[in-house]
């Protein structure tokens, strides 16, 4: 800092005496012209903003007349005022203008008790001022950035929890009308998942929620967060732009397909997967169950997902799925005691997943073995050869109704895992 002249500290010290008096005036008057600043409480103008005038203003006189005032803590009131005006509310801007016009105020406070003679007095401080008003507005900025976005942070996560906990029926009922999501009615759940490679790819990767932490397989492997991040907003967009409507969603890049709400019972648009994938930049897969109100999210979440899971076992083309269009695999894919008997029909061929993977597409195509052949790039004799050794090994006979359903039966309830 250069050294202040005796003028420049002569011209301070005679502002020092009116430090009460510029407070008011800044704080009643002067700001009184910002937009906005009359609807702030009489409490925080008259007793925290004149404060924070008359710190400043202090400041500003001590560093003239002893330049070695204004070390590191001098920026803590106006810190702690940003972060307080961020938690209320205030726009940046008011606040960042209420700075700007005080240091305005100030100066004219120098000019009005500056005598003939006093101009280079008067450019020493006018210096001063300049340095020490862009040292308060970075500090001022960045505290009420840093603050906001803190808060930002703190609201997604909440908003995470009460969803997460609606979506698996851990939110009481009595807090379900309270909650911000706008669900007091029937609606529509979602899952959505990246299409992988394989019947149960879509479990193994998966997109959806806004999580802040996340790995990112299958398409997304190496991506950064950034990255990442960018690719859920634009999910997030095309989800609400399809809808019409800020759509509560838990997008993430992990292992489960994601989750949407949908408020209100609008039928989803038949090209949703396509959009959805567009801005995700993968093939995604997309289920759609209808829930009759808030109480019923849980179960319909629930079947959404084994929906997404059981369309991909089963061979559907990725796109959006409906209980309907696998109701008899769902029920197939079923658990328990027999369920576990019946996937224990292919153990003999486990150890061969070019065959488990020629009788899902065999099924997937309706027992048609050019189309089988094309889709897998075989000879259609290879895959006879391959479908002769799943009935050697496994007793199946595929050329039957009931070995058909047998075989589908003990696919899915192998490679679609329970829900």
């Amino acid at each position: 800092m250069p050294e202040i002249s005796e003028a420049a500290r002569a011209l301070a010290l005679r502002c020092e005496a009116r430090v009460n008096e510029l407070a008011r005036r800044m704080s009643r008057d002067s700001f009184a012209r910002l937009p906005g600043y009359d609807r702030l409480p009489d409490e925080m103008k008259d007793v925290e903003i004149a404060a924070t005038v008359r710190h400043g203003v202090r400041l500003f006189l001590r560093r003239a007349l002893t330049p070695e005032v204004g070390g590191r803590g001098s920026m803590r009131l106006f810190r702690e005022r940003a972060a307080q005006r961020a938690e209320e509310g205030m726009p940046l801007h008011l606040l960042l203008r209420s700075h700007a016009l005080g240091m305005y105020v100030l100066w004219q406070a120098l000019r009005e008790v500056a005598l003939p003679g006093d101009e280079a007095a008067l450019v020493e401080l006018a210096d001063l001022l300049l340095e020490a008003q862009q040292g308060i507005v970075g500090a001022v900025a960045e505290t009420y950035l840093d603050e906001r976005s803190a808060l930002e942070t703190e609201r997604r996560a909440q908003r995470r929890s009460l969803l997460r906990g609606l979506l698996d029926g851990t939110l009481s009922p009595a807090r379900l009308a309270a909650e911000p999501f706008g669900i007091d009615g029937p609606c529509l759940v979602l899952a959505v998942g990246v299409d992988g490679g394989g019947v149960g790819g879509v479990g193994g990767a998966g997109l959806v929620g806004a999580s802040a932490s996340a790995s990112a397989p299958g398409p997304a492997s190496g991506e950064g967060d950034v990255a990442a991040r960018r690719r859920l907003r634009r999910v997030q967009t095309a989800l609400d732009h399809c809808f019409g409507v800020e759509v509560p969603a838990l997008l993430d890049l992990g292992t489960e397909p994601g989750r949407a709400i949908v408020p209100g019972a609008a039928e989803p648009p038949e090209d949703l997967a396509r959009r959805l994938s567009r801005a995700a930049g993968t093939t995604l897969r997309v289920a759609v169950v209808p829930a009759e109100g808030p109480g019923d999210v849980p179960e319909a979440a629930r079947t959404a997902g084994e929906v997404l899971r059981v369309a991909a076992g089963c061979g559907l083309p990725p796109g959006m799925h409906r209980l309907d269009d696998v109701l008899l695999e769902y029920h197939l894919s079923r658990p328990g005691e027999s369920g576990r008997r019946i996937a224990a029909l292919l153990d003999p061929v486990a150890d061969r997943p070019e065959l488990l993977e020629t009788l899902r597409v065999h099924l997937a195509h309706g027992q048609d073995r050019r189309a089988t052949a094309t889709a897998l790039g075989l000879h259609p004799n290879t895959v006879d050869n391959r479908l002769a050794r799943i009935a050697e090994r496994t007793g199946i006979d595929l050329a039957t109704p009931r070995g058909t359903s047998t075989a589908l039966a003990a696919l899915l309830l192998r490679e679609v895992p329970e829900g």
